[in-house]
C-alpha cells in the first residue's frame, strides 16, 4: 500500500513539475527568420497601444493577451491546427510566457515564447527593435 502511494505521489508530483515547466524559448533573430519562411506563425500578444508606439514584427499577427477569446483566435490563425509551430511575443518575454503556458494548457504542442521580446529583458537579449530587425506600422483595422 505505501508503495504504491509512494509510485502515486512520485507520478503527480512530474506531472506538476511538467505543467509549471517554462516554454521553450526562441531568439528574435530566429523567430524573424522562421517567420518569413513560414516556418511558423508569429503572435503579437501585447495591446494595441504598445503596437501603434513601436509597430509590429514585420509577419506577426496581433492577438491580445487578454481578450477573453484569446486561445480561439490563436487557433483560428493556425486553421485548427494545434501542432503549428507558433512563437508569442511581447514587450519582455513575461506575457509572450503566460501566453505560451495558456496554448500548451488548451492543447497547442509546439509553442515558443521570444524571452527577449520587443524592447529586451536582461539575461535573455536586447530585444527586436534594439536588434533593427523589421517592424510594420500597425494601422488599426477600424
Amino acid at each position: 500500500m505505501l508503495k504504491t502511494f509512494a509510485t502515486a505521489a512520485l507520478a503527480l508530483s512530474c506531472l506538476t513539475l511538467a505543467a509549471l515547466a517554462e516554454p521553450s524559448n526562441i531568439s528574435a533573430p530566429d523567430a524573424q527568420i522562421a517567420t518569413q519562411s513560414g516556418d511558423i506563425v508569429l503572435i503579437d500578444v501585447r495591446r494595441q497601444s504598445e503596437w501603434q508606439a513601436t509597430g509590429m514584427p514585420s509577419g506577426a499577427t496581433g492577438i491580445t493577451l487578454q481578450d477573453s477569446d484569446f486561445i480561439a483566435q490563436v487557433l483560428a490563425r493556425v486553421d485548427g491546427d494545434k501542432s503549428q509551430p507558433v512563437a508569442l511575443i511581447c514587450r519582455s518575454g513575461n506575457r509572450s510566457s503566460i501566453a505560451a503556458t495558456r496554448l500548451e494548457a488548451a492543447g497547442f504542442t509546439n509553442v515558443q515564447n521570444v524571452k527577449e521580446g520587443m524592447s529586451g529583458r536582461r539575461g535573455a537579449g536586447i530585444g527586436w527593435i534594439a536588434r533593427d530587425l523589421p517592424v510594420e506600422a500597425y494601422a488599426d483595422a477600424d
